[in-house]
């Protein structure tokens, strides 16, 4: 990268503030914002700006204050190699996993298998169009789960879209045998209460549990009744995967989690669970839910048992992901301010909300606690039309060290450092300019996730993105090698 790159973004951090402050004020309100859902099945478009705003943001880019439309900018020590741009699946790009040679890319409509073992030219092996919102994808062996969280017409790949209001619409986990990477096999599938959103798998040796996020239940919905206050949890044989079934649903939230509005205005009312990352190495779990984080033990993985919940009722919106350190002394909690569909990057928002709460876990066993110690957000302010707000990342496996890979949606792939809980710092970035200047556009990293020496990004609307770190506190990391990886199931990296 040149010497330009830098320049330009010491501009945009000190000048862009000035420059764009009309533009993002007529977009946000003055107060806490209302949050809402991840997008669904639309992605957030169509809030126009004036020819004038326009004109402010044309202005900022030619100022080099903020990137130009769909330009690449990044730090010296990031390097993009692959670029692999939607094919035949043309809806939202969504979660990734990975297994061996393989990266396993979810989409809307779908999901796609590519052969990395070149991460400089990936090759597509096989495209599945299965639709389905969306379409959340984890691996184990022979086997991949996909996430359905929109009423469907049935459980197959052939369904369309039918109202939650119809007893016969289904949402749920479809099971794919993925033995034969270029010929996926649809095998079973298990309806669950309100979908899944999101998934997390807790695998052992004859059978996988599969811990199922969902969440907004509706009296009018037959298959998603109110109160929704726990997990699905499947128990999915490798040998006979259709015999898959739900094992039990235990409740999370006895008492019926955050209230939300009006009580805790500007925050989700708990319904369930958005996302959960396990650490089975640990036998812990941490739960991104709504209004709610926790943490609970799953050394019985059919019963998971609650330990500590904490709440942020001022800068936490919509709890969305969670990510352990390596240690399992902290966890790293996401705030999806908007529900994924708004402009959160910028000083009228502010740095504590629409980002990540650092937490350490103190004390042992079932008497361990959740402490607050920090928040953390990219300091890259982006264009009124950016869909910019904390997503989901990884670990990068150094010893002594706590660093994450995170998408930020637009505002593009952050590394960054937490091993001061006090005083996280990024220490490299990736992003494209706006897509548009004329409408919000949801666009950018879904999932920005490290595997075997690189960064592996899934943006929205751009497709699928390889990048090389090199940096004398990430390299350590180039030497640790993961046969299979899914995010949301955390391995002990250093032993395996």
């Amino acid at each position: 990268m040149t010497s330009l790159h830098t320049t330009r973004v010491r501009r945009r951090r000190l000048g862009v503030a000035a420059a764009a402050a009309g533009l993002f004020a007529t977009l946000l309100m003055a107060g806490p914002a209302a949050a809402t859902p991840d997008p669904g099945d639309h992605p957030a478009t169509g809030t126009g700006l004036s020819a004038s705003q326009e004109a402010v943001a044309a202005a900022a880019i030619q100022d080099g204050e903020i990137p130009g439309v769909d330009e690449i900018v990044h730090s010296d020590n990031i390097t993009p190699l692959a670029n692999i741009p939607k094919d035949a699946l043309k809806g939202l790009n969504t979660d990734l996993a990975f297994q061996g040679k393989y990266a396993f890319a979810g989409n809307y409509d779908g999901f796609r298998i590519f052969d990395i073992s070149n991460p400089k030219s990936p090759k597509t092996v096989a495209q599945v169009l299965c639709p389905g919102s969306q379409n959340d994808v984890s691996v184990s062996g022979n086997l991949l789960f996909l996430s359905t969280d929109s009423s469907r017409s049935d459980n197959s790949c052939a369904s369309t879209t039918q109202p939650a209001t119809e007893k016969s619409s289904w949402e749920g986990m479809k099971i794919f045998d993925i033995s034969d990477k270029r010929n996926p096999k649809y095998v079973a599938a298990v309806e669950t209460a309100c979908g899944s959103h999101t998934h997390t798998l807790v695998p052992e040796r004859s059978s996988v549990y599969v811990y199922v996020s969902s969440y907004s239940p509706n009296e009018t919905f037959p298959d998603c009744q109110p109160p929704h206050d726990g997990i699905s949890v499947i128990k999915v044989p490798r040998k006979s995967p259709q015999k898959a079934a739900i094992v039990n649903f235990p409740v999370l939230f006895p008492d019926g989690g955050n209230p939300g509005a009006p009580t805790n205005r500007g925050v989700s009312k708990t319904t369930g669970c958005h996302d959960i990352t396990v650490l089975p190495s640990k036998d812990l779990a941490a739960g991104a839910c709504m209004g709610d984080g926790l943490l609970f033990s799953i050394k019985d993985p059919e019963n998971p048992k609650i330990i500590d919940r904490v709440q942020d009722n001022v800068n936490f919106a919509f709890w969305h992901s969670a990510t352990f350190n390596q240690k399992a002394d902290k966890v790293v909690f996401t705030d999806e301010l908007g529900g994924g569909g708004a402009a959160t990057c910028n000083e009228e928002i502010g740095p504590k909300r629409g980002a990540d709460g650092i937490y350490d876990i103190v004390g042992r066993g079932d008497h361990r606690k959740l402490v607050f110690r920090s928040y953390f957000k990219i300091d890259r302010p982006q264009a009124a039309t950016e869909v910019c707000v904390a997503h989901n990342g990884s670990i990068i496996p150094v010893k002594g060290r706590d660093l994450m890979v995170q998408a930020w949606y637009q505002g593009g792939v952050s590394v960054w450092d937490f091993t001061n809980s006090s005083a996280p710092k990024e220490i490299a970035y990736f992003e494209r300019g706006p897509v548009s200047l004329d409408a919000v556009t949801t666009a950018g990293p879904w999932s920005a996730y490290y595997y075997n020496g690189y960064i592996y990004s899934n943006d929205i609307a751009k497709g699928f993105d390889v990048l090389k770190l090199d940096d004398r506190r990430t390299d350590p990391a180039k030497r640790v090698r993961m046969p299979e990886l899914n995010v949301q199931t955390q391995p002990d990296y250093f032993d395996h």
